[in-house]
């Protein structure tokens, strides 16, 4: 065999999942599921990786320009053409003039692609047909989770505020949707990214990297303002944290969608409350562990179903991802260096130290690492910088203090008799 390639993580990820499906350890149903294709094509790739190795699993074209590209000197002819003589024309409509009058032979729907790109066309908005159906369950334990958190009097009275009030709770759900099995719950504050990521680092820790996360458009999961749709890059920490980790995120477009976990909660509402009210659980602390060692393996054993295949399609974290899943479940933010070497950050100043790892200039972008636990990592190209935080700032002036002091009190009205009271502008004395 010859030297192996130079591998990215998704190719040997993909080398790892045929080699394991070789060893006997996989089938070719899990492989195809892991890899996105057909079990069909897991059996060449079966075949080439044995006959060639590593360099199997990388694309033949990578690299290269594809087969079918259409020369770019063609297409700057074409959109000026459209521009000049087909402005007004429809993308179909243009191609078949392009064909016939300028021996230019692309499709509508090129053409149509380029014209968009130009700014020349633009698509039409169909009105959108909603259609439901019912979806049949995932083959296999872990292919998906379906996740949301429910806000809820879980205490009932016996959890209340200091003027005796009930507190919502929020309870943070995962139901695997081929067995309908609660794979993790706990209760938390609110279903914000702290609450979130500390739920689903445990999660990970105990089953391993789920296929496909199912979830709402919350803002926690999904940036939702129109700016997004225009910017790619956009995207929450949760959704930077889940492809870091390789875990697809579904977005429902309707509670519908994902009616499985929202059910769940109907359940729970009923038969969680009153299980916790019977014995007597009072704080989300209490839950939890209720949770863990009381309900849940009651609940699963009583309404797990038989998934539709054996197997479980939670992968294990690479060594690489478990000396990083500190910092790979955290929030990370971008700050810039004043020029006195401050940092300002959540309400607080950070003064960085003289003697850095790393050249620190004044304005230069420094990544802000928060961890679950509240402690914080300022790095700069690859270096951890070393800092101490200063003291509050003294409060600011206020017009209300006394601008001098004096012998009487500053609300001090003169008498009717002082100099100031007889004073006439203009006479003479």
């Amino acid at each position: 065999m010859t030297n192996t390639p130079k591998l990215t993580q998704r190719e040997q990820q993909k080398l790892d999942i045929i080699e394991t499906t070789l060893a006997g350890k996989m089938t070719k149903a899990q492989a195809a599921l892991l890899l996105g294709v057909t079990p069909r094509q897991i059996k060449r790739l079966k075949r080439s990786v044995e006959k060639y190795g590593a360099i199997a699993v990388i694309h033949k074209l990578k690299g290269k320009r594809s087969n079918h590209h259409i020369d770019q000197e063609i297409k700057k002819k074409a959109l000026s053409t459209i521009q000049a003589q087909y402005l007004d024309f429809k993308p179909t409509f243009a191609a078949e003039k392009l064909s016939a009058d300028q021996s230019i032979n692309i499709s509508g729907e090129t053409a149509r692609r380029w014209m968009s790109e130009a700014g020349i066309w633009k698509p039409r908005r169909h009105k959108q047909v909603i259609y439901r159906s019912w979806r049949p369950r995932k083959d296999f334990f872990g292919e998906l989770e379906q996740f949301d958190g429910s806000y809820h009097l879980w205490f009932e009275d016996r959890y209340c505020d200091e003027s005796g009030d009930p507190i919502e709770t929020c309870l943070l759900a995962a139901i695997d949707d081929a067995t309908g099995q609660i794979t993790h719950a706990c209760f938390a504050a609110n279903e914000g990214v702290v609450a979130v990521m500390t739920f689903w680092k445990t999660y990970i820790e105990k089953h391993g990297k789920p296929l496909a996360i199912y979830l709402d458009k919350f803002s926690t999961y999904k940036i939702n303002y129109k700016a997004a749709l225009d910017n790619k890059d956009l995207i929450t920490q949760f959704q930077r944290v889940m492809q870091l980790l390789s875990i697809t995120l579904i977005t429902a477009n309707s509670p519908e969608a994902k009616g499985r976990i929202e059910r769940l909660f109907q359940t729970l509402q009923d038969r969680l409350v009153k299980e916790m009210r019977l014995a007597n659980i009072c704080s989300p602390g209490q839950g939890n562990t209720f949770l863990q060692e009381v309900f849940l393996p009651k609940f699963n054993s009583q309404f797990t179903v038989v998934p539709a295949k054996d197997g479980d399609l939670h992968r294990p974290l690479l060594p690489q991802e478990k000396r990083q899943l500190d910092q790979i479940f955290s929030v990370q933010e971008i700050r810039k260096v004043n020029r006195d070497f401050t940092i300002q950050f959540k309400n607080n100043w950070y003064q960085l130290k003289e003697v850095q790892p790393t050249t620190v200039r004044p304005l230069v972008a420094v990544k802000m690492t928060t961890f679950l636990d509240d402690s914080l990592l300022f790095m700069l190209n690859g270096y951890e910088l070393d800092f101490f935080i200063l003291p509050p700032k003294p409060p600011t002036y206020s017009s209300t203090h006394p601008l001098i002091l004096t012998t009487h009190p500053l609300n001090y009205k003169p008498p009717t008799t002082h100099p100031w009271k007889n004073f006439a502008f203009g006479k003479s004395h």
